[in-house]
């Protein structure tokens, strides 16, 4: 059974920084995806990064290029997504998922999903 943790979410000014963190269990996840995807209110949820847990290709979702880094650390089974330069749009509960997607940025290739995190970003 996989269990995916998220943390690090909170209150934050624009311009600001956050890491996330995702605790991940129950599997080896040798060959795995590990993403992180976001859903605001009223708003379809959207990729946000993901990276090969074998071989640690970073993919990124446009409205973040530049901005977030997505990272791994294997002896700790987590992810890690560090926030820079926040926006009022990145507002969003944050949610971490994992599994072998045919296609990375879409959100039904996954089916291993964290409780998620809220991240708020004000003005």
């Amino acid at each position: 059974q996989v269990h995916l943790v998220e943390s690090g979410g909170g209150l934050v000014q624009a311009g600001g920084s956050l890491r996330l963190s995702c605790t991940a269990s129950g599997r080896t996840f040798t060959g795995y995806a590990l993403a992180w995807f976001r859903q605001a209110p009223r708003k379809e949820r959207e990729f946000v990064a993901a990276i090969g847990w074998s071989d640690g290709i970073p993919y990124y979702g446009d409205s973040v290029k530049g901005r977030f880094t997505i990272s791994r650390d294997e002896a700790r089974s987590t992810v890690y997504l560090q926030m820079n330069s926040l926006k009022i749009e990145d507002t969003a509960v944050y949610f971490c998922a994992a599994d072998l997607p045919q296609f990375i940025p879409v959100p039904d290739e996954y089916n291993y999903w964290g409780q998620g995190t809220q991240v708020t970003v004000s003005s």
